[in-house]
């Protein structure tokens, strides 16, 4: 639970080793009527609260069990209404091969020898046959990807709907896929009904997943970690390769790594911004716990501030719950969520 979005999409990307692996641009939610985080009279879940729509980046239930059917009864259980949805969940809905990765891992990882103390960690070495096997499912994924049933993404896309759950972004990071790997992704996407793919901030994937954007008519957007720390501008060439590149601005590690104000960065990008991650930190100088993930409530972030100038303003941002901190024993992150939830709620109401 203490592991980064980042290390965690990492890993799996390094696991994986070279596999490629009709709606409105941007429809307001200022307007929609305003419910409790609960579920509705009709059993649907509506977290929309004075026009702000908080929803959540489904890598915030990693440490629980996946797949599409999950995320819903998790969705429903947590009153979330609308998703960031992480790209695996509903690729195993639609069927892509299972992955061969977990066990190949494990029987590669057997045959490495002990490390010595404070050794960096090494890669396991992968048997010839292994190998091959390997490829064989970055082959597999290609050729079902090229080929997938759309049939199965509209019942993907009315499984959510008869849930009251809708997928704003889908985050596939397809910046360093072929081509026809990219358009399979946009193509998805946009049958899902969501604004557009998510990545992470890079200049290079921009340019190359923004003509798959143009043509499907929806966004390529861009989440940050740190980088506004290093360069307060970064975002600037990334947003010139196109009017369909767009930003998930993520307020959290904004804070965290700069110790600004995220409505600094709302202002100025508002009209670029799809959604952001919310997410209670310390600051940059907090002492002993620099940029450290805190329940929310117990950080530093200005959560109200930046939920209210949000709702204020009017803007169709959706605020996606990114649940870091570390879950206690006794609770899961379902209640975590949950509980963000109606903390939004009552910081929006």
């Amino acid at each position: 639970m203490d592991k980064s979005r980042r290390a965690f999409l990492g890993k799996s990307f390094t696991a994986i080793g070279a596999a490629a692996l009709a709606p409105s641009l941007f429809s307001s939610c200022a307007g929609a009527s305003s419910k409790p985080a609960t579920p509705a009279s009709d059993g649907k879940p509506n977290s929309v609260f004075n026009g702000v729509a908080i929803g959540t980046i489904t890598y915030s239930f990693r440490s629980m069990p996946g797949g599409l059917e999950n995320v819903v009864k998790y969705c429903r259980e947590a009153g979330i209404s609308t998703v960031e949805l992480m790209s695996n969940d509903l690729e195993a809905y639609l069927g892509i091969p299972e992955s061969p990765m977990r066990r190949i891992m494990q029987e590669a990882m057997k045959n490495m020898p002990a490390p010595a103390p404070d050794a960096p960690r090494q890669r396991p070495t992968f048997t010839p046959e292994q190998q091959a096997e390997i490829d064989k499912y970055n082959a597999d994924v290609k050729e079902w990807r090229k080929n997938i049933d759309m049939d199965k993404v509209a019942a993907a896309k009315k499984y959510l709907d008869d849930n009251g759950i809708e997928a704003h972004v889908v985050k596939f990071s397809p910046g360093n896929w072929e081509d026809d790997q990219i358009d399979y992704a946009f193509k998805v996407a946009k049958a899902m009904g969501a604004k557009g793919v998510s990545d992470e901030l890079n200049l290079e994937a921009a340019k190359k997943t923004a003509p798959f954007a143009e043509k499907y008519g929806i966004y390529t957007i861009y989440h940050n970690h740190m980088q506004y720390a290093e360069n307060p501008t970064i975002c600037d060439p990334v947003l010139a390769v196109s009017p369909n590149v767009m930003l998930n601005f993520d307020a959290g590690h904004f804070f965290g790594s700069t110790g600004r104000n995220p409505i600094e960065m709302i202002e100025k990008y508002h009209d670029r911004i799809v959604s952001m991650h919310i997410k209670d930190k310390t600051g940059p100088n907090t002492d002993p716990t620099p940029n450290q993930n805190q329940v929310w409530g117990q950080g530093q972030m200005p959560l109200a501030e930046v939920l209210n100038y949000i709702k204020e303003k009017k803007y169709p941002i959706y605020c996606d719950i990114e649940l870091e901190y570390d879950v206690k024993p006794w609770s899961n992150a379902v209640k975590e969520v949950k509980t963000c939830v109606n903390y939004a709620r009552q910081i929006l109401l």
